[in-house]
């Protein structure tokens, strides 16, 4: 993608120019791909992240294409979504849309598979979700239209659809990570494994940190529908089920499991950012305006082959 379409004056049926956009997870990975596709296009983007230097670097390179602010916050608890919803409902007003791109895996055994680490991970996957959602509804609300709600976006992958022999071969390549909150490494002790396999990038989890994040993505699908449910008709909520993306270290081109993964979809690669861009577009859009409680897959036909 090369910068924003000049036809976009916002009034465009996939237009999103001139609408706030919160991204939270939005410093690295995935959030930053989403964060530059909506800026690019024109809106307004707030992104999170756990490291304030990160969301400062990340912000100040959107800034040339545009207007990019940078928040810090920790989603892993009540407080910190509070927290955030009222920093950013004091400085936008409106948000537009909200798109919950923070994840997390948690440590490997021993450290992560006793309750610490499924609190961590089901607290950023699952109830940041629900508790954000929830403080920022007000600015939600306020920024709907008629026929035109504003709109939530949750980011979740393909193990769902999976079966249990293949979660842990798949979870995490699915490239929803890498803001420290979301980076399993960034989350370890200092000097506890990531529980990769010997030589396989951070992001490479083991199996028994699969289970937080597998379990932890199929509710937040599920919180979804029942979101749109809750909140309709002033905002619509409609969840992106991703695969394998090139933005995600597992995926780096010359790594074992990249060509195995990307090799099981009949598209037979990666996605990038204009695959982002075309679905965040479309759901930040009034071309979305009448749809609500959806799970769309982004993977490359991949969940079709299970």
């Amino acid at each position: 993608m090369t910068g924003s379409d000049p036809t976009q004056d916002g009034t465009g049926l996939f237009s999103v120019r001139g609408r706030t956009a919160l991204v939270t997870g939005g410093a690295r990975g995935i959030g930053a791909l989403i964060a530059q596709a909506l800026v690019e296009a024109g809106a307004t983007v707030y992104l999170t992240s756990r490291d304030a230097a990160a969301a400062e670097k990340t912000a100040a390179r959107l800034s040339l294409l545009g207007e990019c602010f940078p928040l810090t916050a920790d989603l892993a608890t009540e407080g910190g979504c509070r927290g955030l919803a009222e920093e950013f409902t004091g400085r936008a007003g409106r948000l537009h849309l909200l798109v919950h791109g923070a994840r997390t895996l948690p440590p490997a055994p021993p450290a992560g598979s006793g309750d610490a680490g499924w609190d961590r991970a089901l607290g950023v996957n699952l109830k940041a979700v629900f508790h954000l959602t929830r403080f920022l509804r007000p600015a939600l609300e306020a920024a709907a239209g008629l026929g035109d709600p504003a709109r939530v976006v949750t980011i979740g992958h393909t193990t769902e659809h999976t079966t249990e022999d293949t979660i842990a071969d798949l979870d995490g390549s699915y490239g929803v990570a890498s803001d420290p909150a979301s980076d399993p490494a960034s989350d370890l002790p200092s000097g506890v494994s990531s529980g990769a396999p010997p030589g396989a990038p951070p992001g490479v989890p083991s199996d028994e940190t699969s289970y937080a994040h597998a379990a932890s993505t199929a509710a937040v699908h599920h919180l979804t529908r029942q979101l749109a449910v809750r909140l309709g008709p002033r905002i619509a909520v409609n969840a992106v089920a991703l695969g394998p993306f090139a933005s995600y270290p597992p995926f780096a081109p010359e790594l074992p499991l990249a060509s195995d993964t990307v090799g099981r979809s009949p598209l037979r690669r990666a996605g990038g950012l204009d695959d982002l861009a075309g679905v965040i577009r479309f759901l930040g859009s009034r071309a979305s305006a009448y749809l609500t409680g959806a799970v769309i897959p982004l993977d490359g036909g991949l969940a079709a082959t299970r």
